[in-house]
């Protein structure tokens, strides 16, 4: 038979309101009470119930994510840390792909899960702030990436200044014809590919080089298996640097490039942003601008969970803008000493 609060109390001899504390994580518990507590609950192999506990509190305890592709390796490795973090906290992850449909995204905004979960976290592409300053839906929401809306609240990295920031290492690798891959139009948000690009026409601008849109290319598709085609012009324009929006697309490149017979970096510096597990493998392996995801992730969950567990008819915190750190990580793809 499975263990109850009131068995815990009894072995621990304290009271079940006690044993119930512990459980919940209240914080104003004396350390020896708390380690009887415990004791009690390996040695009984205790189990709270928890669907019963968030019924009474009238919640379900699970937290939508929702992210434009899971075949992105990043999205894919932000949602297992988000998991990992909803784990710690007792919750529950339905993760929901909306391939960056506009539909999609203001579907989830607009409570489309809202009779099952208690917030919602959204990596948007399409979202505007148009969307969200129509929304209704009150389920505590999280914005990943730029910020949208006064209103919202968000997680993210600066894109302008990790542009920058990638940029100017090809520049202080000494490359002076700079190349800027992007993915097509519908596979990255608007904004981000703004703040991006302007990130990089600055830092040029800052090292006394004009914009050339000869040395700028896009894939036809975010299949980014061969872009031999799309990089050859660059090339033969001189290129001796690439950044990418995006570790596959610089992935992609780095393979593009040596197949049409240059070295990688020898003769064209590749870097990207994201930092995902493949590129340490590569070989080169690739230089990229890797966000705080785990950062990310935590605050993110931070912030839904403070907004689910506020009291109700309680005057609302202000929303919150977190910006997450990033670092540019040298590797073989662009280090040329």
């Amino acid at each position: 038979m499975a263990s109850r609060l009131r068995d815990v109390a009894e072995l621990a001899g304290v009271s079940v309101k006690t044993v119930s504390n512990v459980v919940n994580g209240y914080r104003f518990i004396s350390p020896a009470t708390k380690a009887k507590v415990e004791s009690a609950i390996r040695e009984l192999d205790y189990r709270p119930n928890v669907s019963a506990r968030n019924l009474r509190r009238g919640r379900s305890g699970m937290i939508a994510v929702g992210v434009p592709s899971i075949r992105n390796a990043y999205f894919a490795e932000l949602a297992q840390l988000l998991v990992k973090e909803a784990q710690s906290r007792g919750l529950t992850v339905l993760v929901d792909c909306t391939d960056g449909v506009a539909e999609r995204e203001r579907l989830l905004t607009e409570g489309f899960h809202a009779d099952f979960v208690d917030g919602l976290i959204l990596c948007p592409w399409q979202l505007t702030s148009a969307d969200l300053a129509l929304r209704k839906d009150r389920t505590p929401l999280v914005l990943l990436g730029e910020r949208l809306h006064e209103a919202a609240d968000s997680v993210g990295v600066d894109s302008r200044a990790a542009a920058r920031a990638a940029t100017g290492h090809l520049l202080d690798q000494g490359c002076r014809k700079i190349g800027l891959v992007t993915p097509p139009p519908e596979s990255v948000s608007p904004v981000v590919a703004e703040l991006r690009r302007d990130g990089y026409s600055r830092a040029l601008r800052k090292a006394g080089q004009r914009v050339d849109p000869d040395l700028i290319a896009c894939p036809p598709s975010d299949e980014h298996g061969d872009l031999t085609g799309v990089l050859e012009p660059l090339l033969t324009a001189g290129a001796d640097g690439l950044f990418c929006f995006n570790d596959p697309l610089a992935l992609a490149a780095m393979r593009a490039v040596i197949a049409c017979g240059y070295r990688v970096p020898e003769d064209v510096a590749v870097i990207g942003i994201d930092d995902v597990t493949a590129g340490r493998y590569t070989t080169p392996s690739l230089s990229t601008v890797a966000p705080d995801k785990e950062g990310i992730a935590r605050a993110a969950m931070d912030i839904v969970t403070r907004r689910i567990q506020a009291e109700p008819g309680a005057e609302p915190d202000s929303p919150r803008r977190v910006e997450a750190a990033f670092e540019v990580i040298a590797r073989e793809s662009t280090r040329r000493d």
